[in-house]
């Protein structure tokens, strides 16, 4: 919790800075806005090493194999299937629980439901979109998703706290269509 009020207290001092200025609001400098969107550069960057830090301390407590994507995407195939894999326009059905860290479920299809998406058509986390094209019918899957492809700085307002990684065990149920 103290790390995660840190945090808080680095993005909300950048934000007062990056709007600061002169009287009129502007500064009278293009310099100054590139200093400014270069400090948050700088803590997306320390952010993101930390939500790695934490990911990779989970991970290795739990003796997965998860691999990683370009994006920071991490995931783990643990049971293939023999179905359709899913592609853009898909029309995906998934079994899942949504999990933070902590062990504290948010969301399942046990409680809600299976969930139904076209994949590539947003409307869902991008990790989740992002995950769901490397798997097939039958998959079963763990995601971990960062908070930046999940629900970033605010949470989902619900059950998800912010800057929360998330951890999706699914089960891709059904795949049809590609349109």
């Amino acid at each position: 919790m103290k790390n995660t009020s840190i945090y808080f207290l680095i993005i909300f001092a950048l934000l007062v800075i990056s709007c600061s200025g002169s009287e009129g609001g502007n500064s009278g400098s293009g310099d100054r806005h590139v200093v400014d969107r270069e400090d948050m550069v700088r803590a997306n960057q320390f952010l993101t090493g930390k939500d790695m830090e934490l990911i990779e301390a989970f991970v290795k407590r739990r003796n997965w194999d998860i691999k990683y994507t370009g994006t920071g995407l991490g995931y783990e195939i643990y049971e293939n299937g023999s179905g359709a894999h899913v592609t853009r326009g898909s029309s995906v059905t998934i079994e899942y629980t949504v999990s933070l860290l902590d062990g504290r479920i948010c969301y399942s299809s046990e409680e809600d439901g299976p969930m139904t998406f076209r994949a590539g058509r947003g409307g869902v986390e991008a990790g989740l979109e992002e995950g769901v094209l490397m798997l097939r019918r039958g998959d079963k899957a763990r995601l971990i998703i960062p908070p930046f492809l999940a629900h970033g700085l605010i949470g989902d307002q619900n059950r998800i706290p912010p800057r929360a990684v998330i951890i999706y065990e699914l089960e891709v149920t059904g795949v049809s269509g590609s349109n």
